[in-house]
């Protein structure tokens, strides 16, 4: 084999290669994951703060106090954490929160961590059973987990609304529907299903996400629903300003340009961005249509470029196209480089934030777009093919 085969073909990565490599990247994850654990009881705290603090006043039977950032901060340091979090999430999110409010903050961690997980990946190995290595191992994952984020919860409901939409379409609304706990994720789901004419998914997704908050406002009350809209505040003051370490967190145009060009770029980078992913969704649904997983995977890789506010923990969805892509590989014979590029995707949720403080740039903006590229040259190929065959 020549150095050029080795890159190109990449002959040598076999299924039993992948298979210990995984083996290998568990272990190395357990170890990181305990490291989280300990950084998270310490004094600086984590972001799981906000939701704990915000499930813990709810059970108490106070849940516009989730909003309350004078309660907050006394919630959350009683846990000995000298850092604390606003929650800015919709109340909906607190009947997911409320559960582990009633824990103790070192078992709630483990908990949310443990069952996110596990929900994230019964719906990545539902999608992909036979690369189920591959989930389970995921680097995305890694990250979203570490940090006690919400990214595993999202994350699921995105990966059951992408294979539900291959043959439930209605499940596949409802899941979308759900992410109304941190909408900016199904920003695309209107235009997804009205593109692909799944009108069913796209009255359950409008049903739910209705039903949840009128749901809400029934358990949690009027004042709840007002409180929440006092957070709106807290997320402006995130945004305020140009602070390096924390744009750096973040995945999206929007804040890279921002970061390095200011403000009115960062909008047209923004804009941009999003009208590229808005148009591979609608596109996508109209040329694939006899292919709904190839629509599913596009629009899940486009979700990483429609919002301006993604952190490398909300990635764990990016587990569907990264696989879709290895599936058909699997299926129908990987592409020159191709084997290689999507080891560096499904690396990247986790490198690129490793490498966003050293480097001064976070280039997941530039992973998802190449993802989206790769998808969406193989299903226009693999369209094109199976048209020339009939």
């Amino acid at each position: 084999m020549d150095a050029r085969s080795f890159f190109r073909d990449a002959h040598w990565l076999t299924g039993q290669r992948v298979r210990g490599y995984a083996l290998l990247l568990g272990l190395a994850s357990l170890a990181l994951l305990a490291n989280s654990f300990v950084k998270a009881m310490g004094v600086d705290g984590t972001d799981f703060l906000a939701f704990w603090g915000a499930g813990h006043v709810t059970v108490q039977g106070d849940s516009a106090s989730a909003y309350d950032l004078a309660v907050q901060q006394r919630v959350q340091t009683g846990t000995g954490s000298e850092g604390w979090f606003a929650f800015v999430n919709p109340p909906p999110f607190l009947f997911a929160a409320a559960p582990f409010g009633a824990l103790p903050f070192p078992v709630a961690w483990f908990a949310w961590v443990a069952i996110t997980y596990a929900l994230w990946a019964w719906a990545g190995i539902r999608a992909f059973p036979r690369l189920w290595p591959l989930v389970l191992v995921y680097p995305g994952a890694l990250i979203a987990a570490g940090h006690a984020q919400t990214g595993l919860l999202t994350g699921a409901l995105l990966v059951l609304a992408a294979h539900a939409f291959t043959h439930r379409s209605v499940w596949s609304g409802a899941a979308l529907g759900a992410l109304v706990i941190k909408p900016h994720l199904a920003v695309l789901a209107p235009f997804w299903f009205a593109a692909s004419g799944r009108w069913n998914a796209f009255i359950a997704a409008g049903a739910t996400a209705v039903g949840l908050i009128l749901l809400s406002w029934a358990v949690f009350g009027t004042e709840t629903l007002l409180a929440y809209t006092t957070s709106w505040e807290a997320s402006a003051a995130l945004m305020e300003g140009i602070n390096r370490d924390f744009l750096l967190r973040m995945t999206t145009f929007y804040s890279q340009t921002r970061l390095l060009a200011g403000d009115n770029a960062a909008f047209i980078a923004g804009g941009l961005s999003l009208a590229l992913a808005l148009a591979a969704t609608v596109l996508a649904a109209r040329r694939f249509r006899g292919d709904p997983s190839a629509i599913a995977a596009t629009s899940l890789a486009a979700t990483a470029l429609a919002s301006h506010y993604l952190f490398n923990y909300d990635l764990p969805f990016l587990i569907y196209p990264t696989l879709w892509a290895v599936d058909r590989g699997l299926r129908n014979g990987f592409r020159p480089y191709e084997k290689l590029a999507l080891v560096a995707l499904w690396f990247a949720p986790y490198a690129t934030r490793a490498a966003a403080l050293p480097l001064g740039i976070n280039l997941m903006p530039l992973a998802a777009l190449v993802l989206l590229w790769l998808i969406w040259s193989r299903a226009a190929a693999e369209h094109v093919g199976t048209r020339s065959a009939r």
